[in-house]
């Protein structure tokens, strides 16, 4: 990831008109993006998520409200997470996988063979969310459970030849999804960093910031 371009939101010019509008229609791209005014304040796009509408049903921008949806960074995760999940089922479907089936694998082709406990700490699942998803990938012929020689009360998850194959096939799918989404490697880099320095300060409010594992609405 060393391309130079610029980090998402900022313009070349800022005395450029804003861009145009898209198109009405079926089919027409939703403009989800923040978008800056004529003095270089951030704005927010008509059908940008939790834009509020005017009385005659026109949206507005973020306001000085902390109430207001636009402004509420937790609906902006949500819906940003959805969305890009969903973005992700083209490109895994010829694999055949579901993304969180995904996670499983590029998980284990950083390392294996692993616990079901360490690969649960590393993806943050708990037995409940990885067991199922697990059992699927080895009855697909990706991955063995085994007892650990060294622990038998724990199970250990290997890749198999087919597993380890796969890996092949999915190396287009990072710089797939980086098109679809039109952000760069620096982009997506500087995205992540963001986002771990969140999971960190979730992670450091203690047990109850944890029991939301189970109940991932991306899981499948």
């Amino acid at each position: 990831m060393t391309s130079s371009t610029s980090p998402p939101g900022s313009r070349r010019d800022d005395a450029a008109a804003p861009a145009p509008a898209p198109a009405d229609g079926p089919g027409a791209p939703t403009n989800v993006a923040a978008v800056r005014t004529a003095d270089g304040r951030p704005g927010t796009g008509q059908n940008a998520p939790g834009a509020a509408a005017s009385g005659n049903g026109a949206a507005t921008g973020p306001t000085d409200d902390p109430l207001a949806l636009a402004n509420q960074l937790c609906f902006s995760l949500s819906v940003a997470s959805r969305m890009v999940v969903q973005s992700y089922r083209p490109v895994l479907d010829p694999l055949g996988l579901t993304h969180p089936q995904y996670l499983v694998m590029l998980a284990l082709w950083d390392s294996q063979p692993r616990t079901v406990k360490d690969l649960g700490e590393q993806l943050m699942q708990d037995s409940a969310t990885l067991s199922p998803l697990l059992k699927r990938l080895e009855a697909r012929g990706y991955l063995t459970r085994e007892r650990d020689p060294r622990n038998e009360r724990a199970l250990a998850v290997s890749l198999t030849g087919k597993g380890r194959e796969l890996r092949e096939r999915a190396m287009a799918v990072p710089t797939r999804m980086m098109d679809r989404l039109d952000v760069s490697r620096d982009q997506v880099h500087l995205l992540n960093e963001g986002m771990h320095r969140l999971i960190s300060a979730a992670q450091a409010l203690g047990p109850d910031a944890e029991q939301g594992r189970a109940q991932d609405p991306c899981d499948e």
